[in-house]
């Protein structure tokens, strides 16, 4: 029997869940074929401060999966594809991009929308994006730190200490959520995303065959899918183009729909105080390539206009 593929995975339970319907993927794709899911704890899940902006970023979720990946200890990556940094350090590529999920956020509460708040109500987010993003329309509110995963996050709001929380929605699709308080679907216009949102990645050593087969490299590389690949193509390098790092307080999200890509940004300085949002809109002929360059080109009219100084600037 060939040895099983192992599919490295961060230990919480919405990232088993995702690397699950890899797993199962595959399996249909390579009938005979046993994949098992190596749990990699990360510096991400390691740490327990209320902000992951000072110790390094979202990258910390990403770190040990790709040293296991370069030493041979497991064959894919699955993670949520708006943990990965905008460029991919040497030696590691994105074998393949599955369907997206739904890219929003989602607001629950004990009731009311985010409108329907009464001032001052504790809404919980450690996300700088979400948290400026939701001062825009509600200044009033008080804004206080939330990390954990998602169940601990749940069980902080049900217990009382907060009345609101912002997640995103394809997490909880991805777990089958149920018995959820009420929730309230955001707005993509105010709410734009965080690149690469709803998206997962498989990740794989550059200089390797997956599982040492050609059949299974394929097979893999089958569960791409091409409209998701164009959007998050146009969003991280837009990213990489405009200098955002994972600590960035920034939206960015592509539809590709009708052979047209829409692209919209909205950038924060890192104390709240500033802002800049920009869009472009191209026509497309399905090539990641011509996503990329148009995703650079809103980048550079960006940094034309002024968002070098608000990445630069500290609160």
């Amino acid at each position: 029997m060939p040895s099983p593929l192992r599919i490295g995975s961060r230990p919480s339970r919405l990232a088993l869940a995702q690397a699950a319907l890899v797993k199962d993927a595959i399996e249909r794709a390579v009938p005979g074929l046993a994949c098992e899911i190596v749990p990699i704890r990360t510096t991400g899940d390691k740490l327990t401060t209320p902000s992951l902006v000072r110790v390094g970023g979202k990258g910390l979720f990403v770190r040990e999966l790709e040293q296991a990946l370069a030493a041979g200890q497991i064959d894919l990556a699955v993670h949520s594809m708006k943990d990965m940094p905008a460029r991919l350090p040497p030696g590691f590529r994105l074998l393949a991009v599955p369907a997206r999920e739904d890219t929003a956020d989602v607001l629950l509460t004990g009731g009311p929308d985010l409108a329907g708040l009464p001032r001052g109500a504790r809404l919980g987010t450690s996300s700088l994006r979400r948290r400026f993003e939701a001062t825009r329309l509600r200044p009033d509110l008080d804004f206080q730190p939330l990390r954990g995963n998602i169940d601990t996050r749940l069980a902080r709001l049900r217990a009382g200490a907060f009345d609101a929380i912002i997640l995103a929605a394809a997490g909880l699709k991805r777990l089958g959520q149920s018995d959820l308080p009420p929730m309230h679907r955001l707005s993509d216009t105010d709410f734009v995303p965080a690149g690469g949102q709803g998206a997962l990645a498989i990740e794989a050593a550059a200089d390797r065959m997956v599982g040492g087969s050609d059949k299974i490299e394929r097979a893999v590389a089958t569960l791409d899918d091409p409209r998701t690949r164009i959007e998050i193509s146009a969003e991280r390098a837009c990213l990489a183009e405009i200098g955002a790092s994972c600590a960035s307080p920034i939206g960015v999200k592509a539809t590709a729909e009708g052979g047209n890509l829409a692209i919209r940004v909205l950038l924060f300085s890192l104390d709240g105080g500033r802002s800049m949002s920009d869009a472009l809109s191209v026509a497309l002929s399905s090539k990641v390539a011509e996503a990329e360059r148009a995703g650079a080109e809103l980048a550079r009219r960006m940094l034309a206009n002024g968002a070098a100084a608000l990445i630069g600037e500290r609160d």
